[in-house]
This record gives structure tokens, C-alpha cells and sequence, in this order.
């Protein structure tokens, strides 16, 4: 199944989970330390109650440095704005309506994150066709980003909230390998 399959069916917490994800591999590029999402990855676990996640998310912001409205101008580079619109646009109720939008955005702002920090090219013309299924010339760190959105949304579809402790893992391993690709940069800068 692809990518916008899974998306198009997953659930409420499924959906919620992908998009956190997505920003949690991400963080380095805003200087957040590994444990700043994590009251947000608690809230999703069986007890977490719905109606905390807009406090929690308000808390990550504040910790992040990212207000409501993120403009280009404000941002150091693309990756980071990127970063900076995928926490700022995450909706404030946990619902299935809205975190389908945002798990949507968050996906796509990440692939191309990855692909702008991918010093491989990557053949495809948009991120679309990769979130399609096309994976012909998919460049290294976007292929393994794109593997990973793809291992969430299973695991919350297969495991329920089971799968909580494996997306973490996941998104964990994602991010020590976005942290290596900036210090990467920044030494080659």
C-alpha cells in the first residue's frame, strides 16, 4: 500500500502518531533536544486524553521557539522552515479530520526536507510521486524517510496504540540519522 493509502485509512492516533513522527525526526534542524515531543508521544497512548494534546502541543512550541504564524524571512534555511510550519500547523484538537491534514502536510514537508539535505539526487520531479509509490532513482535519506512514515502508519494500523513503543523507536533512529546529515553539513560548511 502506499503512502496515501495509508494515510487515506488510518485512524484518529494513527494519523496523529505520522505527523509527529515526521516533526520528531526533524527537531534537529530547530536545536530541540530528543525529549521535547515526547509528553505528545505519551498523550497517544491508551489513557492519554484527547482534550491535553493543544496544552502539550502549546508546551513543545514554546520549548521550540515557534510562535503561530512562521514566515520565511524568520526562518535560516528551507529545511528549517519546513520544520517550523509542520509545528505550527499541527491543530490543536486531536481529531481524525484535522490530523489527517496535518499527517498529510508533515509527510510531505519532511520527504522534502530529507531530500534537501540528501546530497544524492533524488529523479523524481515532485515528492508526490514518491508518496505514490514510484521509488525508481529515490535518493538514500529519502527512501529511508519515506520507509519510515510508511513503518508508523502500519504499526498503528496492524498494533493500535501496541504499536506506540516501535514508532517511537522508529522516529528515534530517524532523527539520530537527520542529526548526523546536519552535523554532516555543518562541518563540510
Amino acid at each position: 500500500m502506499s503512502l496515501v493509502e495509508l494515510i487515506a485509512q488510518a485512524d484518529e492516533r494513527g494519523l496523529a502518531a505520522s505527523g509527529l513522527a515526521c516533526l520528531d525526526r526533524c527537531v534537529p534542524l530547530l536545536g530541540g533536544d530528543d525529549e521535547v515531543l515526547r509528553p505528545l508521544w505519551a498523550n497517544l497512548a491508551d489513557g492519554g486524553e484527547a482534550g491535553e494534546w493543544g496544552g502539550l502541543l502549546d508546551k513543545a512550541r514554546a520549548q521550540l521557539g515557534v510562535g503561530d504564524v512562521v514566515r520565511a524571512e524568520d526562518a535560516e534555511d528551507e529545511a528549517a522552515l519546513l520544520v517550523r510550519r509542520m509545528l505550527a500547523a499541527a491543530p490543536g484538537v486531536r481529531s481524525a479530520a484535522e490530523a489527517r491534514v496535518w499527517a498529510d502536510g508533515c509527510s510531505v514537508a519532511s520527504l522534502q526536507i530529507h531530500r534537501l539535505l540528501d546530497p544524492a539526487e533524488d529523479d523524481a520531479a515532485s515528492i508526490d510521486s514518491r508518496r505514490a509509490g514510484s521509488t525508481d532513482g529515490m535518493s538514500p535519506l529519502v527512501a529511508a524517510e519515506l520507509r519510515r512514515q510508511i513503518t508508523v502508519l502500519e504499526l498503528f494500523a496492524e498494533h493500535g496504540t501496541g504499536g506506540l513503543r516501535r514508532a517511537l523507536e522508529v522516529s528515534t533512529e530517524g532523527r539520530r540519522v537527520l542529526r548526523a546529515v546536519v552535523s554532516r553539513r555543518a562541518r563540510l560548511a
